[in-house]
């Protein structure tokens, strides 16, 4: 039997609700949008129209997909961060609402620093490092990244969201001493692989399954990153500048210790939406 746009919506997202997905509103539209080929804005236009047979198969079938464990993003190839419209595939993490703490703390800061040079250290989408550049328009940013198919991506970024005079794409690893031909950052901010590896197989099949492990894997307690980066990229800091890390759940002081005995001082802690430790930033101290 035939059905209207607007009941295939309601369809979907009853489903996702029954199958106990909290962001059902969201996700339903946007598997909707995507399998009908219609904005958001077409979508409620047309809401009172009948989908043919085909169109309604076909977002079915990516409800099919989505409830078998494979996330909104990849079957989409897109989502959004801070406001910014990003480009996705699955050698990408999916930016997640947590990450824009650390986009908010990082822009904060560097907005208050005029002209000046940020990096975004395992960059993946370039997510974090876009977020600072749309919203601080004095900074310049560095998406560094060392897997060449997430440069491709934040390439594809840097276009869509007409940032092209300000952030470059770069490899680079982090987890080796950066050249000195790269100069000096007045902020460095990562979101580094940080599950240890014993606990990746334990992840939500959505993660597990679908997300780059090279992305998700910190080593065998999951701070591997933190120590490279903040022992081996401290050198690439002016002194004074900052060094802001996203963590994951019970990292915080393990991280703030790392931090601290590589001679940053001013150390901070900040909880995400869920009350959760989960940005580390601290200053280098000038005698360093």
């Amino acid at each position: 039997m035939a059905i209207t746009y607007n009941n295939l919506y309601l369809d979907i997202r009853q489903q996702l609700h029954r199958a106990g997905i909290e962001a059902a509103t969201l996700e339903a539209r946007e598997l909707v949008c995507f399998g009908t080929g219609k904005s958001r804005e077409e979508l409620s236009r047309d809401g009172g129209l009948y989908a043919s047979p085909e169109l309604e198969a076909r977002v079915r079938n990516l409800v099919d997909r989505h409830l078998a464990g494979e996330p909104v993003a990849y079957l989409i190839g897109e989502w959004e961060f801070y406001g910014l419209p990003l480009d996705i595939s699955r050698d990408v993490l999916i930016p997640r609402p947590d990450t824009e703490v650390l986009a908010e703390q990082a822009i904060e800061y560097v907005r208050t620093q005029g002209e000046c040079r940020v990096l975004d250290l395992c960059a993946g989408s370039g997510c974090i490092g876009l977020a600072i550049a749309a919203q601080a328009t004095s900074a310049r940013v560095v998406l560094g990244e060392w897997s060449d198919a997430a440069l491709k991506i934040c390439r594809q970024n840097i276009r869509r969201n007409s940032l092209s005079g300000r952030v470059v794409p770069m490899q680079a690893d982090a987890r080796e001493k950066p050249e000195k031909s790269l100069g000096e950052f007045q902020c460095i901010v990562s979101n580094p692989p940080y599950i240890p590896r014993a606990d990746i197989d334990g992840l939500d099949v959505s993660v597990r399954d679908y997300e780059p492990h090279l992305a998700l894997d910190g080593g065998e307690d999951g701070l591997d990153f933190y120590r490279s980066i903040s022992e081996k990229w401290k050198d690439a800091l002016v002194p004074g500048g900052r060094l802001y890390f996203e963590v994951g759940i019970g990292q915080a002081d393990s991280v703030l210790r790392i931090m601290r005995s590589q001679g940053f001082g001013d150390i901070q802690i900040v909880k995400d939406l869920h009350d959760i430790p989960r940005v580390v930033f601290g200053t280098l101290c000038t005698e360093v």
